[in-house]
């Protein structure tokens, strides 16, 4: 299966919470094709060092903006039309989830529904970055698109769950009852440089621990499982889904799966660490396994990750010891 490129040269692209950590990777891949990209972010969690270094590119602009108060047409580069818009913008790792709750729901609520109504107007394509968390903590395994999922709906997890469902059901209904052109992609768990040492996810907790050679803290036995992707692998992943016609929802990672207690001990490794694993009280509603079944995106857009973990975490971990000194 092979999907031909669709957005490039000529092209006009937004990108939502384009300073984060998978988007800022996602901008510069689209302004590598050509195309004009308008990130904006309002710095919650997004940091304008992960973009920095486009700065001198004529075809990038960075607007400081909430896009949960809608987009600030009255900025040059927004009022003008745009070809895709891609909905990458929200708060995403645990620590988030108890410190900016209000902030997930608007923008997975409020700001999805302007963004939706933007692409209808820009007759764009609409391209939601949704989540393997709406699949909760599952009793598939693995996950395919088709399951429902097991989601506390009040839990404190709950506020990013279910801010990506009603996002994903938003999407759908203006894909079905406005026509427009809509794709969504569920992200499983992504690593890679550009991610914020403090972000509460394991990897970057684990990385900063072992160079820190602090105890890496393990939640509950660490036995819980995570399949872990390199960013690369899932920005190209996104762009064949924003090249094709395809609707969604896709699954987006890789099948590396493997115990908290085991990606530990790698990262201890890699890192020439003389951590050890220490356990700590486990997170409520922690999912206890997760990995995507990527048959439709095999089948579908041609996807197959390329990266395997050792590769992918010695490079990230490189990335935080330049960035840690």
């Amino acid at each position: 299966m092979n999907v031909a490129p669709r957005f490039g040269a000529g092209h006009r692209v937004l990108v939502t919470g384009g300073a984060g950590f998978v988007p800022s990777h996602l901008v510069e891949a689209l302004l590598d094709r050509g195309c004009a990209v308008v990130a904006v972010d309002n710095f919650v969690t997004g940091a304008k060092e992960n973009v920095a270094h486009l700065a001198d590119r004529d075809t990038f602009t960075l607007v400081e903006a909430d896009v949960s108060d809608g987009l600030p047409t009255h900025h040059p580069a927004l009022a003008e039309r745009f070809d895709a818009i891609l909905h990458m913008a929200s708060p995403a790792s645990p620590t988030d989830f108890a410190t900016l709750p209000v902030e997930i729901l608007r923008v997975g609520s409020v700001a999805t529904l302007h963004l939706l109504d933007r692409a209808r107007a820009d007759n764009a394509r609409f391209l939601l970055a949704s989540t393997s968390e709406a699949y909760g903590d599952p009793k598939e395994h693995p996950q395919r698109e088709t399951y429902w999922g097991n989601v506390n709906p009040i839990g404190v997890r709950s506020v990013y769950d279910e801010a990506k469902r009603f996002s994903e059901a938003a999407t759908m209904a203006y894909h079905r009852f406005h026509g427009v052109d809509v794709a969504i992609v569920r992200i499983f768990n992504t690593y890679g440089p550009r991610m914020r040492p403090d972000d509460g996810r394991a990897i970057p907790t684990f990385v900063a621990q072992a160079l820190r050679g602090e105890p890496i803290t393990v939640h509950g036995t660490g036995a819980q499982t995570r399949s872990i992707c390199y960013v690369d692998d899932l920005v190209r992943g996104i762009l064949l889904l924003l090249d094709s016609t395809e609707t969604g929802p896709i699954n987006c990672g890789t099948e590396h799966e493997m115990s908290m207690r085991q990606l530990a001990e790698l990262i201890v490794s890699l890192a020439g660490s003389g951590s050890e694993v220490a356990y700590v009280t486990r997170a409520a509603d922690d999912p206890e396994m997760r990995r995507p079944d990527l048959t439709l995106a095999r089948e579908r857009l041609g996807y197959e990750p390329r990266v395997a973990p050792e590769e992918g975490l010695r490079r990230t971990i490189a990335h935080f010891r330049r960035r840690m000194g």
